[in-house]
């Protein structure tokens, strides 16, 4: 009402504290939000969900009301942190880690809320507590950064993943959990690799398999990150190591690693983690083998049928897709509109790049429907999820 006053009588609504005076940021009376007192930013907050409520309610305002600007007002002060460590908050950033996982295999990474998670539970070191719960703290942060570190890399933002992965090898140290610090320089070697960097890939991935080595044999913990056994860890490792190697131009290396990895470990269907076939199914199709790629793609498939993973068995569906195009098989065309439409509901920047040696060999085939699925692939394979 006073706001409609004063537009009728030709008064400023600054002069009667109705609105903001010139100049963006400021509040009735011209002061500037960080002059405000927490009284009047409590009062300005009131204001806003009154006036949001009765929106809600009747609608609108009318033209001329004045509420105020919710971006203006200064974000709330910080969540406190609790004054003692408590055997819950250990159990939360582990569930955190568990929630975001699952969700990870189901729909691709978060890298934005992983690492603001992650970067939201770190806080907790700074709480006093016993020296056991402060361990088991430091190894679930570990975990949760190994997460963030993998969503990032998912997302194809190598500066994130090593900051993550370098916090959780830390951690990881400091605990003395040679199970975790294998999983770290594992994942950075990884990703070292497919940026593009397979020396310091295979380095990285040379120092995960002799740490792997030292992880207790009968260590029986609670696995949340994938790929958490000594025997899982001890065949991946390898396997990886085998991939490295053959970016390096040494495919008689990367045959030996991967049999190696084959001798320590191979995957049940009840396993939820680790796949040996799918990069065994890479090596073979950029070796042109395709039988044997064929063999080794399907098999992967077949891992991931139990849906512990929509991501993995997305990723060995372009594979065998790949391969049945290249062949020039009659269903090939088939699997590659099935492996893009996979590709279309999950938001993961990896699985996206996996696309590129379809598109490429949907491109050399003579039908038009097939450049056409191309294109689709080659706009998938360069847009961010």
């Amino acid at each position: 009402m006073l706001v409609r006053i004063a537009d009728g009588l030709g008064i400023p609504r600054e002069l009667m504290n109705l609105g903001p005076a010139e100049g963006a940021g400021a509040y009735p009376g011209g002061r500037p939000s960080t002059a405000l007192t927490p009284e009047e930013v409590e009062e300005l907050r009131r204001r806003v969900m009154l006036a949001t409520s009765m929106a809600a309610v009747v609608g609108p305002p009318e033209v001329g009301e004045q509420v105020p600007e919710p971006e203006l007002i200064p974000d709330p002060a910080p969540v406190p942190l609790p004054s003692r460590l408590l055997g819950v908050h250990v159990a939360q950033v582990r569930e955190a880690t568990r929630d975001l996982t699952k969700n990870s295999r189901a729909y691709g990474s978060n890298p934005k809320m992983s690492s603001e998670t992650a970067a939201e539970a770190s806080r907790l070191l700074a709480v006093p507590g016993p020296e056991p719960l402060r361990q088991a703290l430091m190894r679930a942060l570990a975990e949760l950064h190994l997460q963030a570190g993998y969503a990032a890399f998912d997302a194809g933002l190598h500066d994130r993943t090593l900051h993550h992965l370098s916090q959780a090898l830390q951690l990881a140290t400091q605990t003395e959990d040679a199970r975790l610090q294998t999983m770290a320089m594992g994942y950075a070697g990884v990703a070292t690799v497919e940026h593009g960097r397979p020396n310091d890939g295979l380095a990285l991935l040379q120092c995960a398999q002799l740490k792997a080595d030292r992880i207790p044999v009968k260590e029986q913990r609670e696995l949340i990150v994938p790929r958490g056994s000594r025997a899982v860890l001890q065949a991946c490792t390898r396997a990886d190591a085998g991939y490295a190697l053959a970016r390096m131009g040494d495919p008689v290396g990367a045959a030996r690693e991967m049999a190696e990895a084959r001798e320590i470990w191979q995957p049940t269907p009840t396993d939820p983690w680790g796949d040996l076939d799918e990069v065994a199914a890479r090596l073979a199709l950029e070796d042109g083998r395709l039988d044997a790629a064929e063999s080794f793609a399907a098999a992967s498939l077949r891992r991931w049928e139990a849906g512990h993973s929509q991501r993995a068995r997305t990723v060995s569906g372009i594979v065998l897709a790949t391969i049945h195009v290249r062949a020039g098989e009659s269903d090939g065309l088939e699997l590659a509109h099935g492996a893009i439409t996979g590709v279309t509901r999950l938001r993961s920047g990896l699985v996206r790049r996996r696309l590129t040696p379809l598109a490429t060999a949907l491109e050399a085939r003579p039908s038009g429907e097939h450049r056409e699925l191309a294109r689709t692939a080659r706009h998938l394979a360069t847009t961010r999820a």
